[in-house]
């Protein structure tokens, strides 16, 4: 795997705010693996909110340096390396990981139960509470680092891990399966159109909210309805029409969301990017029996499932634009005007 240097390339979040807090640095201390974790060197790493909303506080409930900052509600610790969604190659082990390993090609599992050895009572986000992919190297647990088998690309590949497993974990959370209705808001986003496919790999009807200029590209990747931002969703779909509803949107129309859940229907969310306040009338939820599924942590089989979609092929990736790592700047205000659909992905390795 040839010789590993002492330092590496990469981009450090110095502290809370605005781009300008994103510094691409050549001096950074190459991570030694610990007891049980592996090294990896990171081939391409994509950009999401939550790496953005962690850089701007978002997360935390009063100011940003109120020490809730961080997606698990911990203070951060800087300088931090972001970075979530990494492919990479295992190129050296810790002290009880088989050797055999080293030369794996594999995408980082980006909730983290475990660090340098020990279990973690409350997990840990890859590049939050530990430093992440947005470097040459990174370190992880070895249980978190999952081998992939897939034709695809590395920048296609570090498309997967944040978005389609939190869309995997959400249909799971909520128990979507064959035949059910499934309603989609955010529907062009990372998660929202991963959620698309894996709904459908469920065998349910998919039903995603989005605007009129990615309707089409959402067809195209499975949903069997599409409806309009803005739109009513008890005009425009019926009350009590739809069995699960994956939220990842909130905001001012979140209650007519209740009023398209059937009977026992169940919701699920993971993302407010129309608003984190909205108005619960608390009799559509006692009287409809609803079932609310907040989703963060990944469930157990999770990831291991994602993987295991993306080796048989059944799910593919959606890029819609890439950058060199040094151009973080310019990925994330991309990322921030939501005119994309899927994926935007840094390139880290530069050979």
């Amino acid at each position: 795997m040839g010789k590993i240097p002492k330092t590496m390339c990469g981009v450090v979040l110095l502290g809370h705010g605005g781009p300008e807090m994103l510094q691409y640095r050549d001096d950074l201390p190459v991570p030694h693996p610990h007891d049980g974790e592996v090294l990896i060197r990171v081939a391409a790493a994509g950009v999401n909110n939550t790496d953005i909303n962690t850089r701007t506080a978002w997360y935390s409930k009063g100011d940003q340096d109120s020490g809730d900052a961080s997606w698990s509600g911990q203070a951060l610790h800087f300088p931090r390396i972001q970075g979530a969604d990494v492919c990479g190659a295992i190129v050296e082990v810790g002290d009880g990981v088989e050797r055999t390993r080293i030369g794996e090609r594999v995408l980082i599992e980006p909730c983290i139960r475990e660090s340098r050895g020990h279990l973690l009572e409350t997990p840990w986000y890859f590049g939050s509470e530990c430093d992440g992919g947005f470097a040459d190297y990174a370190t992880v647990a070895a249980r978190h680092a999952y081998p992939v088998e897939s034709p695809l690309s590395s920048l296609e590949l570090a498309s997967f891990p944040c978005s389609y497993s939190t869309a995997e974990n959400m249909l799971t959370r909520t128990g979507a399966r064959d035949y059910e209705v499934v309603l989609i808001t955010g529907a062009s986003g990372g998660v929202g159109s991963a959620a698309i496919q894996l709904a459908k790999a469920r065998g349910a009807y998919v039903i995603a909210v989005t605007s009129p200029t990615k309707a089409d590209d959402l067809r195209g990747i499975g949903a069997d309805k599409v409806i309009l931002r803005g739109d009513d969703y008890a005009e425009t779909l019926g009350q009590n029409s739809v069995d699960v509803v994956i939220d990842l949107v909130g905001g001012p129309q979140w209650g007519g969301l209740l009023e398209v859940l059937r009977p026992h229907g169940r919701y699920g969310v993971s993302g407010a990017i129309g608003g984190p306040l909205v108005e619960l009338d608390i009799r559509t939820l006692y009287l409809k029996d609803l079932s609310f599924f907040g989703c963060t942590v990944l469930e157990p089989d999770v990831f291991a499932n994602l993987v295991t979609h993306i080796n048989d092929g059944r799910i593919v990736p959606l890029i819609a634009e890439t950058y060199p790592i040094q151009q973080i700047a310019e990925a994330q205000a991309s990322f921030g005007k939501k005119t994309h659909i899927g994926k935007i992905v840094l390139q880290v390795d530069r050979t």
